[in-house]
């Protein structure tokens, strides 16, 4: 090697081969490894802000039929559902990339909000919205969420969970969607405004609307309380879109109320329309949000209203199997990550949907059920030397009837 000189120095910092751990030789010039790393950030951060100011214009703009087709590979049924999810997410995509400058006219974002009973779909559906979008997405769970002073999380830790689905970079975040579950637990205990504090329900919700409508939030970086001292990071919440979702339990009496009160003294009326008692859901209007304990202002900023039937016998029959992320598919995969084939008869299927029905706990039903069955051979099987497993119905039986889990029916 040739005896570096002292003439050898970095040509951007100016530091000789004596101060720097390595110098880097060019044709005329020469750089030390500090210099090089610096570099590499400043590149770096130049290519990502470019990437996420052009993120929309260079990758195609899906369709609400793709998005729908991709929630179809996922979630089986609830028509409805996924066809206001699919517009709604569209058109955020396309209010992101308005331009404003030529007629004025500004397109403002429609926050949606989903009711349906437990294990009907809408967690599942927000997790896999989140699957194919290209902006940053959070789910945040709203029974946590309490006025500020009061222990709980303040209304702001939102946009936390936001910014750090977003690596922090604010802007990226400002056009992002937020998934609020649970929002039914905020409600307020009856119809009219509380007298007292409501620090879980109206207060909430009257903390909510700034974030639906459009506002610049101060927000806690690592989420927590807010004090004094800590530094904030400044988020305008205009160009989120906000996907709210909930149980409702016991909307349906709201809705029976409402319509049997609207055909009082109409019998003829009555007669021409048909009302479907077993899925009174589909009748649902922003009045018997309001009835339930949302206030006003709230159900105002949340103009798209979609619903989530319960699941009939076919369709929890085809959710257990045919899903990309069907149940039965991952119990197969978990066995075949330990060499073991795992096969079941088909009346096992008819046997877990049929359970599933009788525990009304929808969809999620289906899991517990499975994971009941297969607690013994999931137990016993990396142990011992089986290649194959069969699942009967009459195994599936026996374990069911032993379990603690059979007495729900009694419930």
């Amino acid at each position: 090697m040739a005896k570096k000189t002292s003439s050898d120095y970095c040509s951007f910092c100016g530091r000789s081969d004596n101060e720097v751990s390595l110098l880097i030789a060019g044709m005329s010039a020469h750089i030390c490894n500090d210099c090089v790393e610096q570099a590499y950030q400043i590149v770096k951060e130049s290519l990502d802000t470019k990437h996420q100011g052009q993120s929309l214009g260079n990758i195609p703009l899906p369709a609400p039929q793709e998005i729908k087709e991709f929630l179809d590979s996922y979630i089986i049924g609830q028509e409805a559902a996924k066809r206001y999810l699919s517009v709604s997410v569209y058109n955020h995509y396309k209010r992101l990339m308005q331009d404003t400058e030529d007629d004025g006219i500004e397109i403002e974002k429609s926050n949606i909000i989903m009711v349906g009973p437990t294990g009907t779909g809408k967690t599942l559906l927000a997790r896999t919205l989140a699957k194919m979008l290209h902006v940053p997405f959070a789910m945040v769970d709203a029974t946590v969420l309490t006025e500020a002073g009061y222990v709980g999380e303040d209304i702001e830790s939102i946009l936390t969970r936001l910014l750090q689905a977003a690596d922090y970079d604010v802007a990226a975040a400002e056009r992002g969607i937020v998934f609020i579950d649970e929002i039914d637990k905020i409600a307020r205990k009856g119809d009219n405004p509380s007298i007292t504090r409501d620090v879980s329900g109206e207060g909430v919700q009257q903390g909510l609307l700034k974030l639906l409508e459009g506002a610049i939030v101060n927000v806690p970086p690592q989420g927590g309380r807010k004090h004094p001292e800590q530094k904030m990071i400044a988020v305008d919440t205009r160009n989120i879109l906000f996907i709210c979702g909930g149980a409702f339990d016991g909307i349906e009496r709201n809705i029976a109320k409402r319509l049997n009160t609207q055909t009082v003294g109409y019998s003829s009326a009555m007669k021409s329309v048909k009302i479907d008692k077993d899925n009174l859901l589909q009748y649902i209007t922003p009045q018997d949000l309001k009835s339930f304990g949302l206030i006003p202002e709230i159900i105002g900023r949340l103009p798209i209203l979609a619903y989530l039937s319960n699941l009939n016998k076919d369709a929890l029959r085809r959710i257990l199997t045919e899903p990309r992320n069907s149940i039965i598919k991952q119990y197969i995969k978990l066995f075949a990550m330990d060499g073991i084939v795992l096969t079941f008869d088909e009346d096992v299927f008819e046997y877990i949907v049929e359970k599933a029905i009788e525990y009304k706990l929808g969809a999620r039903g289906l899991r517990s059920i499975v994971e009941t069955i297969m607690i013994d051979c999931m137990y016993e099987a990396p142990s011992s030397k089986k290649q194959k497993i069969h699942i009967t119905k009459e195994y599936a039986i026996e374990k069911l009837e032993k379990s603690s889990l059979d007495r729900l029916k009694a419930l």
